[in-house]
């Protein structure tokens, strides 16, 4: 399979809608607290995007029903924002794709809500840091299954572990192209031995669970959660590959 390779100019342009993305979280991961609705972080949404003139990606996506996925504690991603109020000690997972001028980026963010536990705040940490450590192997002459690697090896060397019915993937044009970026490694995987290429645009997201790799949908089509029950947590940035270190695009 032949990348897609953006022009600077492109790249540009995926940039400024990322910094849109980067601008909603932020308000959002500023109204978090105990006593706030996920349909009430889905109105705030709505609202910034619209001050910047840019639309959700997820909205209408497949019949998605929300502008952004809302996961809470045991829920691994694609939670559906409604009338579920936060508590203190839970944990919630704001996960937006937008697009603007044509142009999509994609960045989630797990957050506390109030004091969480000792245990969420340690999945937390590593869930962002195994994030950046794929960020790191996103290089020129590389492949993506060194990004895979350098997640897996981070996550599962604490005794978390990977979800693996879900993937990172290219971002452009649409929210979702090709390739496929795992978070685990699977040299059966035709994308895992593609070469990294300067002008490859990615969104890389390791989703994580304290206490299973396994997960069940919800009834309601959408929502994914951990099996055991146990927290889970998810980081994503859009980033750049380049000549030198890959660039975050969802700053």
């Amino acid at each position: 399979m032949a990348p897609i390779l953006r022009s600077k100019e492109e790249r540009e342009k995926i940039r400024e809608t990322g910094h849109i993305v980067a601008e909603v979280l932020a308000e959002l991961r500023s109204s978090i607290a105990p006593g706030i609705t996920t349909g009430d972080i889905d109105t705030i949404a709505v609202e910034v995007l619209k001050r910047f003139g840019a639309t959700s990606s997820s909205l209408g996506y497949h019949g998605y029903p929300a502008s952004l996925c809302t996961s809470v504690n045991e829920e691994v991603v694609h939670g559906i924002p409604g009338k579920r109020v936060l508590r203190d000690g839970d944990i919630v997972t704001l996960d937006l794709a937008a697009s603007y001028k044509g142009w999509h980026a994609d960045s989630a963010v797990t957050v506390s809500v109030g004091s969480a536990s000792a245990d969420a705040r340690r999945l937390l940490k590593v869930t962002e840091e195994a994030l950046y450590r794929g960020i790191a192997a996103a290089r020129v002459g590389n492949r993506l299954l060194d990004i895979s690697r350098a997640v897996q090896q981070h996550v599962e060397k604490v005794g978390f572990f990977i979800v693996r019915h879900y993937s990172g993937h290219g971002i452009g044009r649409s929210m979702h192209e090709d390739p496929q970026i795992l978070n685990y490694v699977e040299t059966s995987d035709p994308d895992s031995m593609l070469r990294l290429k300067a002008g490859m645009v990615i969104a890389i997201e390791p989703m994580v669970i304290i206490g299973t790799e396994e997960t069940r949908d919800l009834e309601d089509g959408w929502t994914s959660v951990s099996a055991d029950g146990t927290y889970a947590a998810h980081f994503e940035h859009t980033i750049a590959v380049t000549e030198g270190d890959a660039e975050i695009l969802t700053l």
